[in-house]
């Protein structure tokens, strides 16, 4: 069970972040900034703020607590990132941090107890809170997104007004033990 979910969490965490990723490729370096208010968080910046939270929560993940003396949290939320390469790059790099962590797991690894700011978690309850906090704010990124782009905007999942079509070919392949992201890559 155990190996079945670390595999099951990695396709899950690689679906998000290639929805992240599909969202970055339509935009501009201008539109990576863009903010609907003061208060409000540019693409670049959320990006940031979760990558800034992928190393702080992946490095040393059994070790040591997931909330490092070196992050400075209050500085993700800063619009420093001046292109859209440097985002993607930075981006990456906490991307990378996570999957090499997952690789290195071992299913007993799953029961260890890990800690973020000293509150104690299997290290599966916590996979589990981070894919929640990643899909939450791949969520914003895909809102921003699209609503930056408009009527210019690609579907990243079924477009609507397809789901009979979707769901007619999904039907006629038959019945098959699959992850549905083996669709999406």
């Amino acid at each position: 069970m155990e190996a079945h979910y670390i595999d099951s969490i990695t396709k899950q965490f690689r679906y998000y972040k290639s929805l992240g990723d599909k969202s970055f490729a339509i935009l501009s370096e201008n539109d990576i900034h863009r903010r609907q208010g003061e208060e409000q968080n540019s693409i670049a910046i959320i990006a940031k703020h979760m990558a800034g939270n992928m190393l702080s929560r992946f490095t040393n993940f059994l070790t040591e607590d997931g909330e490092k003396s070196w992050r400075d949290r209050d500085s993700e939320f800063e619009d420093t990132l001046q292109t859209k390469d440097e985002m993607i790059a930075y981006w990456e790099k906490g991307w990378k941090c996570l999957f090499n962590t997952l690789e290195n797991l071992n299913p007993e690894d799953i029961a260890q107890i890990v800690y973020i700011r000293n509150e104690g978690h299997t290290a599966l309850e916590a996979l589990n809170r981070q894919m929640a906090h990643y899909a939450y704010h791949i969520g914003q990124i895909v809102c921003l997104a699209k609503m930056i782009k408009g009527n210019s905007w690609i579907s990243l999942s079924i477009p609507k007004g397809d789901s009979d079509k979707f769901n007619k070919d999904k039907f006629n392949k038959g019945k098959s033990r699959r992850h549905f992201t083996d669709d999406y890559n």
